[in-house]
């Protein structure tokens, strides 16, 4: 069985892989508090899929294509809204 992750595009810097930012809760050993913990794994993009910054993607594990990419995205489930234009400052 082939691990997926779900998690957020925070880099397009690449021609053919994005860095996607997939975050966890863990619980303190100690203190017993929530924690939040982010990693960040470099994916494969599809030839036929158009991604921006922000968009939450499903990649799954697949054998090494790089030294350090080891994922392929195979689905977007949210796309990132297109962002409003600045709305001019108020005269007062």
């Amino acid at each position: 069985m082939t691990k997926q992750l779900t998690g957020t595009v925070v880099s397009l810097h690449m021609q053919k892989a994005a860095i996607v930012a997939v975050e966890r809760k863990t619980r303190h050993p100690l203190y017993k508090k929530i924690m939040r913990r982010t990693k960040r794994y470099k994916a494969r993009i599809p030839d036929t899929m158009q991604l921006s910054i922000g968009d939450t993607v499903v990649m799954q594990e697949t054998r090494p294509l790089s030294k350090d990419m080891h994922f392929k995205i195979i689905a977007v489930s949210k796309q990132q809204e297109a962002r409003s234009k600045k709305s001019p400052a108020k005269k007062q």
